[in-house]
């Protein structure tokens, strides 16, 4: 496998760079908008966002959200899901797809300011409105309501500001979105390569602080322990299988014995670790800030621990994929090989997939994007890491090279259009 040199893909890269017309900024508005508006007035919206809402009912009236056994987030949940319950149906019909929308955008939000996109740029305004609507699970997380989205635009904001030192302030985001739903945990283990140890306190404490506080609120919270984590580490049941785009749920369902298919998905998972050290450990683009080793590192560590987390469904992508697309404007990234795009193939809306894979089945989709995207990140985590030699002339010397990462940016005279 070959990933494109420092130069290749300039020219789009320049074209995406430059400012969006009007036209182009209203149409990705309406294009969001209208995403959002078409799920509201649908039958099934806020399917996932219900059983939280339910659970803060519960609490409300005295009962235990635990209760329910697809209530499956942290007692902190609860507490956030509050002012939601207080607000009626109808209101909540509303503002449920946009919160959603903005959510996400507030993750390519910061993905661009990551890597110093400019905001009204071509790939900003553009990018994100095409992405929205040939990327099928973007419009299914805007559907079902799902609490990914917070994890989405969390994930962003914490990297733009460990990229600027503010590890504490970083943890303090994480610590928040895992007080709502508890998806970014693995990314303690970025704190853990970065030995930034106050922020990994921060990013511990809070959630578990808030939970403390959601728990004395209820009655039974130790249901939590016997009834809610046994039922979520069995992967749940027959009602999340079909979706579950685990290799742990979809090898069997292909005929693999779970006793092949467990063993197999952890080695996986451990592999992805191992590809997010090596990629940690490689620095030679920490001279601009080291951006593209902090997301491909997170990146890293969240495919592998979806690799073997039930259950995973097709909208997890959505926290990684916004910053390895962002990612695209730097040389050698992802974004500039072929293989990127064929692996998300599966998911595009515009393909007319066979019935079968479009409903119950979709999961087999969903697990070929997954496990390509991990095994993409991984062969370039773990790559030579090589340079490559520029001609380099001083006063009075013969030509000699000085090396230059292949992961480093483009020269200052073109990195103006940043």
């Amino acid at each position: 496998m070959k990933w494109d040199g420092p130069d290749a893909g300039a020219r789009p890269t320049e074209w995406l760079l430059r400012p969006a017309s009007r036209s182009w900024r209203v149409l990705s508005l309406v294009v969001l908008l209208g995403i959002a508006v078409s799920t509201s007035l649908r039958a099934n919206w806020g399917s996932d966002n219900a059983f939280v809402v339910k659970a803060a009912e519960t609490l409300l009236a005295g009962g235990s959200p635990y209760e329910d056994k697809r209530f499956l987030y942290l007692p902190s949940a609860v507490l956030m899901a509050v002012p939601e319950a207080l607000l009626p149906q109808t209101v909540l019909r509303w503002v449920l797809p946009l919160g959603m929308t903005a959510l996400l955008a507030t993750g390519w939000w910061a993905a661009l300011k990551l890597f110093s996109v400019p905001l009204r740029s071509r790939l900003a305004v553009g990018g994100f409105a095409l992405f929205a609507l040939a990327y099928k699970p973007y419009e299914n997380l805007v559907l079902i309501g799902n609490w990914t989205a917070i994890s989405a635009a969390a994930l962003p904001v914490a990297l733009l500001l460990a990229s600027r030192r503010s590890w504490v302030a970083a943890g303090l985001v994480i610590g928040l979105a895992i007080a709502c739903k508890p998806m970014l945990v693995p990314i303690g283990v970025l704190f853990l390569f970065a030995r930034q140890w106050r922020g990994l306190a921060v990013a511990v404490l809070v959630p578990l602080g808030v939970s403390l506080a959601g728990a004395l609120m209820m009655p039974s919270p130790s249901l939590f322990f016997t009834k809610t984590l046994p039922f979520l580490l069995q992967g749940q049941d027959a009602y999340a299988l079909p979706w579950d785009a685990s290799p742990i749920a979809v090898l069997p369902r292909l005929g693999v014995p779970a006793l092949v298919a467990v063993p197999l998905a952890f080695a996986g998972a451990g592999a992805g670790l191992w590809a997010a050290w090596t990629r940690w450990r490689r620095t030679e683009d920490e001279a601009d800030g080291g951006e593209l080793r902090l997301v491909e590192t997170a990146c890293m560590v969240m495919l592998a621990a979806f690799l073997v987390s039930r259950p995973s469904f097709d909208h997890y992508l959505l926290v990684v994929l916004p910053l390895l697309l962002a990612s695209g404007v730097r040389p050698g990234s992802m974004p500039r090989s072929p293989w990127f795009w064929l692996v998300l193939t599966p998911q595009l809306a515009l393909v007319p997939w066979p019935s079968e894979l479009a409903q119950k089945r979709r999961a087999f989709k969903d697990c070929a994007t997954l496990c390509g995207l991990a095994i993409l990140l991984a062969r370039r985590a773990l790559g030579s890491g090589g340079v490559i030699l520029n001609p380099v002339t001083t006063a009075g010397s013969p030509p000699r090279t000085e090396p230059e990462c292949a992961a480093k940016p483009a020269e200052p005279a073109s990195r103006t259009a940043f």
